[in-house]
């Protein structure tokens, strides 16, 4: 079995791929934790893109259910082709659509699942999941089957920490939180993206970025995504890198809320 490392689009520390590693060894759902801009979601399409292995992602909503992953019995479709007439309208599994994780199961090789942003959805959520996530199967009641994984999903959960989430499911995971990039670590991030990028310019641009981030009273600190749509548009403007401290141009890339724009300029 090949372990997972950095591609040319995502660098992960050290600590990461021994998580991502680690957890496929054990088969156990790797769950993740991180400020908002530090790589989580990014993480799934790197494993997949690394191991060569399809992506599903089960994006989570704040009205989502644990049933909406297995799978939707259309009655309404079913009605509709009787009144009509319709030729296999008896045939209930003609009706049964798979949800994301009933994708994952059914999948003739292995997948990788992505279930994203698992604490939008209400406390519930995780503890209805705990069996299907355990046993890598499901029961369809309509049509008496069980669905059971062909090749198990390589399980990646991202939480953006809005909410607890219950001890019985964080037992049965794997954890990792995702610190964000030091200095080292941000430039080879940057050098992935932008190989040519003049050495002064990403120097001078990373010392203001994290003196932001420095500031106690910015509420919403900047993103590594917001650093590298910073650097793409002042390489794109010219702009002279020994300015950048001075005059912050397209501050509003880096700084998102009009109270921390005002901040930040009280500080310059």
């Amino acid at each position: 079995m090949s372990d997972f490392t950095s591609t040319k689009q995502y660098v992960a520390s050290q600590e990461l791929l021994d998580s991502v590693n680690i957890a496929r060894a054990l088969e156990k759902p790797l769950l993740i934790k991180g400020e908002p801009g530090t790589g989580k979601t990014m993480l799934a399409k790197a494993v997949a893109e690394s191991l060569g292995m399809p992506l599903v992602i089960w994006n989570i909503k704040s009205t989502t259910k644990a049933q909406d992953g297995l799978y939707m019995y259309d009655t309404i479709q079913r009605l509709y082709d009787g009144q009509f007439g319709e030729e296999g309208v008896d045939d209930i599994s003609r009706y049964i659509k798979l949800g994301k994780l009933g994708e994952a199961f059914e999948s003739d090789e292995q997948v990788v699942l992505l279930i994203d942003e698992i604490d939008k959805a209400d406390l519930e959520f995780p503890n209805d999941l705990l069996w299907e996530l355990d046993q890598m199967e499901f029961y369809i009641h309509e049509t008496k089957r069980t669905v059971k994984a062909k090749k198990r999903p390589i399980v990646i959960i991202t939480s953006n920490a809005e909410k607890e989430l219950p001890d019985a499911f964080l037992r049965r995971c794997i954890f990792h939180y995702i610190e964000f990039p030091n200095e080292e670590l941000m430039t080879e991030i940057v050098h992935t993206h932008y190989p040519d990028i003049e050495e002064n310019l990403l120097k001078n641009a990373m010392d203001v970025f994290y003196w932001i981030r420095s500031i106690r009273d910015v509420r919403k600190k900047p993103s590594t995504s917001e650093l590298l749509d910073w650097l793409n548009a002042l390489m794109r403007n010219g702009i002279p890198y020994d300015t950048l401290r001075k005059e912050l141009p397209f501050l509003g890339v880096v700084v998102k809320k009009d109270e921390d724009l005002e901040t930040v300029k009280h500080y310059v």
